[in-house]
């Protein structure tokens, strides 16, 4: 038996139900350039409204509406004789399967997702509309009984209305993934370009720094050899110009050994194990003896469990934060020093190192970590700003974040998040 099928020409009425201005206004603009007349309805109840009025070829409704989403403007079109046999399409995010559940419920003839391309709405009207005659000649059955997800809902839609929309529910999958395909690929891809770069710019670091020696060694050795030669014949201002070089290129020195240790760090290769805290902390404490003695320093720590990842840039890192709180805390008597840890929400492992320093302004908290900087004066306090940096890159490699919270003359604590290894 033949069929006539209306495909659906231009010139019928589509009523829109879309409560955003601009996506009622994008969607009003795609259909009448493709010749069909155009009604908008800002929510389901004017759209139902709208329908009972002037019957139209096809409903377009978004779900989320105010006062009648979608899913019930649909329920009440298809519950009303004279309207029933209109198509519905639902626009929709689909973020959820139950979303479909709830289309077949309500019996709607297909899904557009959102966001969507000209092309694809064009062609799911189409479809839609081509199907109408069919569409009437289905009869609905009794309906049938499911559970999805713990729920049960009761489906009345036909056969034809169930293919349509588990089609085009399958279709917008394959799209999504398709595109999910795509922003992976593009995520790859700049992935290789943002390590190439990074080995580039530590490539040249270290180039640089190792380059940056030699000269810096003549500049010592001859000041040296000046500062012997001619020491009884320098005015006291000759000899403090002098002993200006001197130290400014030692603390050049330092700035290129910095430089490389940490260009470095980020070509070690990491070998990972069970790494017991407890007596790698005293190993860290006891290395730093020269800066604790004659100091009066209260130690509180407290037992601490074992972490994966490397046993030696572990090390570093507590050094660092150690030989930090030993330094900024060197202005009070006692100092306070307390190494713990706690876990966070699904069991992060959290360890702190605290003090009673002299801390630092929160505001400048951002900086903490970045090369080079430093939020003290360095007649103050020594150091080049490099070792917070070294921390966070070790932890970091590590699967770790690290920060650090203050109040300033009140001391700092600086917190680590590592692996269980359990």
């Amino acid at each position: 038996m033949k069929m006539n099928i209306d495909p659906g020409t231009p010139g019928e009425e589509i009523l829109i139900a879309e409560d955003s201005p601009t996506q009622a206004q994008r969607l009003r603009h795609i259909l009448e350039k493709q010749g069909y007349r155009v009604t908008v309805a800002t929510n389901g109840r004017i759209a139902l409204e709208a329908a009972q009025k002037r019957k139209p070829a096809l409903v377009i409704s978004d779900v989320i509406m105010p006062e009648m989403d979608g899913y019930e403007l649909c329920r009440r079109l298809k519950d009303t004789p004279e309207l029933s046999d209109v198509p519905l399409i639902l626009v929709t995010t689909l973020s959820d399967p139950q979303d479909v559940i709830r289309g077949l419920e309500c019996r709607a003839d297909n899904f557009v997702i959102k966001p969507y391309e000209e092309r694809y709405l064009l062609s799911r009207i189409q479809f839609v509309l081509l199907n109408r005659e069919m569409h009437r000649t289905e009869h609905s059955g009794m309906g049938v009984e499911i559970f999805f997800n713990g729920q049960r809902h009761f489906i009345t839609a036909d056969r034809l209305q169930i293919l349509n929309l588990l089609l085009s529910t399958y279709e917008a999958a394959i799209q999504r993934n398709k595109e999910l395909t795509s922003a992976q690929e593009s995520l790859r891809q700049l992935n290789v370009r943002l390590e190439e770069s990074n080995r580039e710019l530590e490539a040249f670091s270290y180039s640089v720094s190792h380059d940056l020696r030699a000269p810096l060694r003549h500049i010592q050795g001859y000041a040296e050899m000046l500062t012997t030669e001619i020491q009884e014949h320098l005015s006291d201002k000759a000899r403090r110009f002098l002993n200006i070089i001197t130290t400014s290129s030692q603390h050049m020195s330092q700035l290129i050994d910095d430089l490389l240790g940490f260009s470095r760090m980020g070509r070690v290769e990491m070998r990972e194990t069970v790494v017991p805290l407890d007596p790698l902390v005293a190993e860290c404490i006891e290395n730093l003896e020269m800066a604790t003695r004659d100091r009066q320093i209260v130690w509180k720590i407290a037992p601490l469990p074992p972490v994966k990842g490397d046993p030696a840039l572990l090390r570093q890192v507590f050094a660092n934060l150690l030989s930090n709180a030993i330094k900024y805390s060197r202005t009070r008597t006692p100092a306070e020093i307390e190494i713990g840890f706690f876990r966070g929400e699904g069991g992060e492992l959290t360890i702190f190192i605290r003090d009673n320093g002299v801390g630092f302004d929160m505001e400048y908290a951002g900086k903490l970590f970045g090369v080079f900087q430093r939020l003290h004066r360095a007649e103050d306090f020594e150091g080049t700003g490099v070792g917070l940096a070294n921390v966070r890159r070790i932890v970091s490699r590590h699967g770790g974040r690290v920060w650090a919270e203050s109040v300033l003359n009140q001391g700092a604590t600086f917190y680590l998040t590592l692996r269980d290894p359990q």
